[in-house]
């Protein structure tokens, strides 16, 4: 049986003593609570406005580790040329030998080069 053959509904006596004012808030209450669900259910749905924040989500994430690479780099490279140049001086006054090798090796190039004109 349908609800329409059961003929009019009986309230029970919980539901007779309310007041109608109480009744229309607790209306209000349950519209604002299904809005609230539709709007979250059609947010779910909406595959192009995920998209979109997953998106945002990543470039938030690369720009973060962008700046975080280039703070790294800021603390590793020398503040100025001189500090660059004492640091290439500590390097060759620590290992003589290898810088000694390797000038004469750039040496060898550039007058073989000049030789072979």
């Amino acid at each position: 049986m349908s609800g329409a053959d059961r003929g009019p509904t009986q309230t029970t006596g919980d539901e007779a003593g309310r007041d109608p004012a109480q009744i229309r808030e607790e209306i209000e209450e349950t519209r604002g609570e299904l809005g609230e669900t539709v709007a979250a259910v059609a947010e779910k749905t909406d595959v192009k406005q995920q998209a979109q924040a997953k998106a945002d989500e990543l470039k938030s994430q690369a720009s973060e580790k962008v700046k975080e690479v280039g703070e790294k780099a800021k603390e590793a490279a020398p503040e100025s040329a001189t500090e660059g140049v004492q640091q290439a001086q500590h390097l060759a006054q620590e290992n003589p030998v290898p810088l000694a090798i390797g000038a004469a090796f750039l040496v060898g190039v550039v007058v073989g080069r000049l030789l072979s004109r």
